[in-house]
């Protein structure tokens, strides 16, 4: 009878662990994106907290787009902005057609973040998605 009571507390145990949710180290640090008929194949994206997230970002259309990351404040300079073509910033970055780009990020905080393509229309299409930082 006790042998039986262990058992059941351990599978109990053991199911109740593959229930809870995945903990920052278990989160992915090399995530792939891509662009077909503009839009972004993945919206929703959680990263850890303090670890370099690697993103490959794959342009399947014949048009350019851009992936652009950060906050709220962030994307309001950027729906106003004037730059055809982003720099050697890896929150933002340009992607002609039929291109590939990949950078690296350590996000500091935690909390969620928009990448967005501010080209005209794009973000009303919805080219619009979410990383979510947890913390480790």
């Amino acid at each position: 009878m006790i042998v039986r009571t262990i058992v059941a507390l351990a599978l109990a145990a053991l199911a109740a662990s593959a229930c809870t949710t995945a903990s920052a180290a278990q989160l992915p640090t090399h995530i792939a994106i891509r662009i077909h008929y503009s839009h972004f194949d993945q919206t929703k994206i959680d990263v850890p907290m303090g670890v370099p997230v690697t993103f490959t970002l794959v342009n399947d259309d014949p048009i350019d787009h851009e992936w652009l990351i950060g906050d709220e404040a962030f994307h309001a300079r950027h729906r106003a902005g004037t730059e055809a073509v982003h720099g050697d910033r890896p929150n933002e970055i340009s992607l002609p057609p039929f291109s590939i780009k990949t950078t690296t990020l350590t996000f500091d905080r935690p909390g969620p973040l928009t990448f967005i393509c501010h080209f005209p229309q794009h973000e009303a299409y919805g080219m619009v998605g979410v990383v979510m930082v947890k913390p480790g």
